[in-house]
């Protein structure tokens, strides 16, 4: 109720003034300046020889983007989804390249950068954001200017900065998903202006959000899916003249709920539930542990721009500081019994640093610089199993404890350059070269034993990595080093028309396993994946009439990096991470809009995609032997089919403002989840509307809806064993994402 009386009143301070409506046919057909270049003024997104969609301010208000999963249905081969396990937890794929994993130990394939800062993990990526001014999507490798473990793609979310001109920006919204599921409430609002004249500008950015779970247990009636999150962000801008500034930006958030509603169906192996088991196109789910989910997180982002007069260039500077921790517990059999529940911790520290430079000689524009990263993680883990044999008041008949602890530093040199050969063509080349080190101790749960209900028989006492209390069976060591290189060429044909050529090269690096859970397993370490893409494309634009951008793309895998996940009658559920293979990656991608009128635009996506195995390094299908019918399987993540399509159309009354109606079709075609295929994701077909009312004096009401047609979708899809030990279990491990949602918002700007 605190965080709710000072999120409301912070907002209610942003109320009292209007703006005027915006013209949403105009904010989708803008183009976006983008930052995906490091050039010191931006460029174009239409100017960017790469394959990348981006989203201004206006686009990402008319769509109702509460987190960057938001925009996962919106762009051709990408899928921003939470894996569920975690909440929060980023399980992002771009062109078939994602992790299937809440360890924090494996690096992202796809990298999100905050205002320049390099999450370092993929725990607490997806929460609220808000008072942004874009949201990037970068396709394909991008390890000459990001570096780090970009090998499917970067996700670059931009906040808006202080301003001098004074300004406020408030929203309301209320949604449900109707019957049967709790409502949703969310108050946002900032305000800036100058500090002291047109030398100091300050911004108060406030967001809250009280989610009353959106799932219904389907044995107790109980809503479940509950959370609560604060976020508050002030910042500073100091001007030196001319584009010379300091920008300093602190965030503090929390967010605290339920954890995750994990579905029992029948898994890859035939084997239903044998508890529950509940249709997989449902979102029945059955769990007496409801779970919690608690997470908070301090960060500070300090950006400096200097104007400098050799190559008329820039120099910025861009110093991050995050601190991040989550304690949660999960109900993994998604059953009414106690027989498999989990809890874990996270704790993260990190810091990094970009010095770069940017400036133009003559025909060439240059951008380079220095990164350097450093963090510190551990991570603790308990599985609690079969306690359906105990007591209520016992976790459970057998615990297992377990996790690990590693200091991790990455420093990159990087150059890039665009040289012009003529009025029209332009060739590209850029190299970076990382130094990576990671520095690990892991305590394996297999060797962590605790049988409370049999006394005398416990091999170790309860411990806690965090905390320094258990015994390390494993530590190791890691230094790697690389060049990641790039090439390309781009041709203007005409002013609105550009065709490009380019190959890509970057690495995510090896690590270790903190969820060692398997005498069969390994704690590591594996190596670094090396991922390459060679792509053509075109982005042309006929001015007032219709955009389209094409890509076409052929992605080579050097050991990929997979989390291989096995059901276990033991432990429940075995990781084990290794180089699984090299495999090879075709692609193609459509992106475009066409303006009927000034006030009606359609707008469309498309992405095919087709892979395979070219050397398997590991038995992925798990039947003991590599053969024929690993070679068959299917990559995991890579759908094989995405798509769009929708449009915008406005309506002025007058006197009264104007109406807006849009609507949007995605599909995406099913995938598999785990490498033997035996998981899978379910296709997603959605369909989201909205109808806005701007008034004229600067108040807009919108009713939105999400996922009408309430599709069913998983974060994961984890196969469980036929029994654990004596007790007959089957079925899976699968969180459940919302379904349906409408709400009702209201916006005011000035």
């Amino acid at each position: 109720m605190k965080k709710f009386i000072l999120a409301t009143s912070a907002v209610s301070l942003f109320l009292s003034l209007p703006a005027l409506a915006q013209d949403s046919t105009n904010a989708i057909i803008d183009e976006v300046v983008v930052t995906a270049t490091k050039k010191a003024d931006g460029e174009s997104v239409q100017d960017v020889a790469i394959a990348m969609t981006a989203v201004g301010e206006a686009q990402i208000d008319a769509l109702q983007i509460r987190d960057i999963s938001g925009l996962s249905f919106k762009m051709p081969n990408v899928a921003l989804d939470d894996v569920g396990t975690a909440r929060g937890t980023a399980n992002f794929s771009i062109r078939g390249l994602g992790v299937n994993s809440s360890i924090p130990s494996i690096d992202p394939t796809v990298g999100v950068f905050v205002d320049g800062m390099y999450l370092g993990i993929n725990n607490g990526v997806i929460f609220d954001t808000f008072d942004l001014e874009s949201i990037e999507v970068l396709r394909g490798p991008q390890g000459v200017l990001f570096g780090k473990n970009v090998t499917g793609g970067a996700v670059l979310v931009n906040t808006k900065d202080p301003e001098f001109e004074f300004g406020v920006k408030a929203k309301f919204a209320a949604e449900s998903g109707l019957r049967g599921t709790g409502a949703n409430y969310y108050a946002m609002g900032s305000i800036t202006g100058p500090l002291f004249g047109d030398k100091l500008a300050g911004k108060l950015g406030v967001y809250y959000n009280k989610d009353e779970g959106w799932f219904e247990n389907t044995l107790t009636g109980e809503n479940v899916g509950k959370s609560e999150t604060l976020l508050i962000r002030p910042s500073v801008k100091f001007s030196l003249g001319g584009n010379s500034d300091i920008i300093l930006k602190y965030e503090h958030g929390e967010s605290d709920g339920d954890g995750p509603v994990g579905q029992s169906h029948r898994n890859g192996f035939g084997v239903d539930g044998q508890i529950v088991n509940f249709d997989r196109y449902s979102f029945d789910n059955a769990n007496d542990e409801t779970g919690n989910t608690d997470v908070k997180w301090d960060q500070i982002i300090a950006e400096a721009n200097f104007d400098v007069s050799f190559g008329n260039g820039t120099i910025t500077n861009i110093f991050a500081w995050r601190d991040f921790s989550q304690l949660g517990t999960s109900d993994i059999d998604s059953t009414p019994a106690r027989v498999f529940h989990a809890d874990f911790g996270t704790e993260q520290n990190q810091i990094s640093n970009e010095l770069r430079y940017a400036g133009t000689f003559n025909n060439m524009d240059l951008t380079t610089g220095l990164f350097y990263f450093k963090q510190d993680l551990a991570y603790d883990e308990v599985r609690n199993l079969l306690g359906v044999a105990v007591p209520p008041t016992v976790p459970g008949l057998i615990r297992q404890f377990g996790g690990g602890r590693q200091d991790h530093k990455t420093f990159g040199v990087f150059a890039n350059v665009d040289y012009a050969l003529s009025d029209s063509a332009t060739i590209t080349a850029g190299l970076r070269y990382t130094d990576e080190s990671k520095d690990a101790e892991i305590a394996s749960l297999f060797r962590n034993l605790v049988h409370p209900a049999i006394p005398n028989s416990a091999q170790t006492a309860p411990c806690s990595v965090i905390a320094g209390t258990c015994p390390y069976d494993f530590t190791g060591k890691i230094n790697t080093s690389n060049w990641s290189p790039t090439l390309g060429l781009k041709f203007n044909s005409s002013e609105n028309r550009m065709f490009y050529t380019n190959w890509r090269r970057a690495y995510r690096a090896g690590g270790f396993n903190f969820r060692n859970t398997s005498p069969a397993g390994s704690p590591g370490p594996f190596e670094d994946e090396q991922v390459d893409t060679f792509e053509v494309g075109m982005k042309s634009s006929w001015p007032g009439v219709a955009k389209l951008n094409v890509s076409i793309f052929k992605t080579e895998i050097k050991d990929m990096q997979r989390e291989v996940n096995l059901p276990n009658a033991n432990a429940g559920v075995v990781q084990i991470i290794r180089n699984t293979a090299d495999a090879s990656i075709l692609g193609l991608e459509l992106d475009g809009q066409l303006i009927i009128t000034d006030n009606f635009v359609l707008t469309a996506g498309l992405g095919l995609t087709n892979g395979d195995y070219k050397e398997l390094l590991f038995d992925i299908s798990g039947n003991g032997s590599v053969g024929p019918e690993d070679f068959a399987l299917d990559i995991p993540r890579l759908a094989p089919v995405t798509g769009n399509f929708g449009f915008v159309y406005d309506h002025d009354l007058g006197s009264l403002g104007g109406l807006t109606l849009s609507a949007n079709y995605s599909h995406r075609a099913e995938a598999a989840y785990t490498d033997s295929n035996r998981g899978i994701l379910n296709a997603a077909d959605r369909i989201d509307a909205s109808l806005a009312w701007a008034i004229k004096d600067g108040m807009k009401f919108t009713l939105y809806g999400k996922n009408l047609g309430n599709n069913v979708q998983h974060g994961n899809d984890t196969q469980l064993p036929p029994s654990l030990g004596p007790v007959a279990l089957g079925g899976t491990f699968a969180p459940l994402a919302k379904g349906r949602v409408v709400g009702l918002e209201l916006q005011i700007d000035y």
